[in-house]
């Protein structure tokens, strides 16, 4: 299977937006929900925000109200529009099946917020 491939991150001040974009396996995405994830220096990476096959989404509690995950099914893609950027937002992103799929990481995009 094709890895994931991520972008769309960068150096951002606080408050500012980022979109990240994810164009996913077709088989992984024709099947699973999918997830971003984000791991920060020194720490666990942690579920972000994931979206059914349907649309249905779900976000942690640190980013509910800010970031908007979806999806473009004929495209295999999956979006995070991340808004009102804090400091504790910055790390590597990665998107992945969700449950996880333990062998299908890609590279991530690295956000960097600064205050």
């Amino acid at each position: 299977q094709v890895q994931p491939v991520e972008s769309g991150g960068g150096l951002v001040q606080a408050g500012g937006s980022l979109r990240l974009s994810c164009v996913a396996s077709g088989t992984i995405f024709s099947i699973y929900s999918m997830a971003w994830y984000r791991q920060a220096p020194g720490e666990q990476r942690e579920l972000v925000a994931r979206i059914t096959r349907g649309g249905s989404t779900n976000y942690a509690d640190s980013v509910q109200g800010r970031f908007t995950i979806s999806r473009d099914n004929a495209k295999n893609t999956v979006y995070l529009q991340m808004n009102s950027l804090k400091p504790e937002d910055s790390g590597v992103y990665y998107c992945n099946a969700y449950p996880i799929n333990s062998v299908y990481w890609g590279q991530g995009t690295q956000v960097t917020v600064s205050s």
